[in-house]
C-alpha cells in the first residue's frame, strides 16, 4: 500500500469511524460536511485517491459503496468479529449468522444456522439477536450489498424509513419499511428494482426484525 497523506488519513478514518458506530460506510456528502468541503466532488476525488493506493473498493453507482480492502479491514475489525472458540470477553456476544431460509420454518430454525460469531454489541446502534447473509443488490444504494452480513434486531414492528427484514410468503427480503393507513410499502434502495405493495391484513407477510448495524464479510 502506498503513503497516504495527512487528508486521506483523515478520510480513511472517518470511513472507519462511521462503520464503527453505525454498521454503514459514510457518503460523499457526510464527508464533505465533516471535513469542510464545499462540495461532494472533493470527497470523491480523495475517495478515488485511496481506491488507487488499494486502501478502499468503490462501488459505482452507490451513495454508500466503499468497502474497506482486507489489508485495512484486518486493522479494523480485529477483535470485533471472532470465531466461536475464540470467545474472550463477557461483553461479547455469540450471534447466529442465518443463511438460505426455508419457506414457512422459523427464520433462527437450526438448519438456517451457519455459524457463530462472537462481537461486541457495542459496535451496533442496538444489540442484535442475529446476523443475515444478504442476497442480492436490491439495497445497494443504502450500502447493503451482496454477501453482507445484515445485523438485526428481533421485532414485529417498524417505523417509517427503518431497514427491516420482512417475509413474504415464501421470501426474506430485506427492505426500507414504509406504512400508510393499511398499506405497507417496502422500499428497495436501488432503482432496478420494484417496490413491493402489500395490505396490511395480508397473512403471507411479517416482521422478522430491524437492522441495527452492518458487517462486511471478507470470506
Amino acid at each position: 500500500m502506498l503513503k497516504l497523506t495527512n487528508r486521506q488519513e483523515q478520510i480513511l478514518n472517518l470511513i472507519k469511524d462511521a462503520i464503527h458506530h453505525t454498521g454503514f460506510p459514510p457518503t460523499r456528502a457526510e464527508i464533505a460536511s465533516e471535513l469542510g468541503f464545499r462540495s461532494t466532488n472533493a470527497a470523491e476525488e480523495h475517495l478515488q485517491a485511496l481506491a488507487r493506493k488499494g486502501v478502499i473498493e468503490i462501488a459505482a453507482g452507490t451513495s454508500r459503496g466503499i468497502r474497506l480492502l482486507e489489508s485495512e479491514l484486518s486493522s479494523h475489525i480485529t477483535g470485533m468479529l471472532k470465531s466461536k472458540q475464540n470467545q474472550e470477553s463477557s461483553n461479547h456476544i455469540s450471534l447466529p449468522l442465518v443463511g438460505r431460509v426455508a419457506a414457512g420454518s422459523p427464520i433462527l430454525a437450526s438448519e438456517h444456522i451457519e455459524s457463530n460469531y462472537t462481537v461486541d454489541p457495542g459496535i451496533f446502534s442496538a444489540k442484535p439477536d442475529f446476523l443475515l447473509k444478504v442476497r442480492g443488490m436490491s439495497m445497494r444504494d443504502a450500502g447493503i450489498l451482496d454477501g453482507d452480513l445484515l445485523a438485526v434486531r428481533r421485532s414485529d414492528s417498524a417505523r417509517n424509513g427503518q431497514i427491516v427484514v420482512a417475509r413474504i410468503g415464501d421470501d426474506v427480503t430485506v427492505k426500507r419499511y414504509k406504512k400508510t393507513g393499511n398499506l405497507i410499502e417496502l422500499l428497495p434502495e436501488n432503482p432496478d428494482y420494484p417496490v413491493i405493495r402489500i395490505e396490511r391484513d395480508e397473512q403471507l407477510f411479517s416482521l422478522e426484525g430491524l437492522a441495527v448495524g452492518l458487517m462486511r464479510s471478507w470470506a
